[in-house]
């Protein structure tokens, strides 16, 4: 018996201001945002319970710092799981408002 390997989409839903991450099809996590003139705020990371710890909160904070500086905005993380996945990976700062990178 083999399995079918997931497929995980990310799609930006503007109008409810989070990205939505879906694995076959089925809604599994969200990254709530929102704007500001030169940033955007990281406000709050969610995986549904069926799908913590198989890696994909990455997935959603990725994205959202990548959008972020395609729209020539800074990143400013309010959200824990955020701000502790940026900690982990110091290459991802430069993503960040500089008043929140290390010194």
């Amino acid at each position: 018996m083999s399995s079918t390997p997931s497929t995980a989409s990310i799609r930006d839903n503007r109008a409810r201001a989070r990205y939505e991450l879906r694995i076959d099809g089925e809604p599994t996590g969200w990254l709530e945002y929102r704007y500001s003139r030169t940033h955007m705020v990281v406000a709050r990371t969610e995986i549904t319970a069926d799908h913590q710890g198989e890696g994909l909160g990455p997935l959603l904070v990725r994205r959202a710092l990548e959008d972020a500086r395609h729209a020539g905005k800074t990143v400013i993380a309010t959200c824990a799981f955020a701000k502790g996945y940026i900690a982990r990976h110091p290459e991802l700062e430069e993503y960040l408002a500089p008043e929140f990178r290390r010194r």
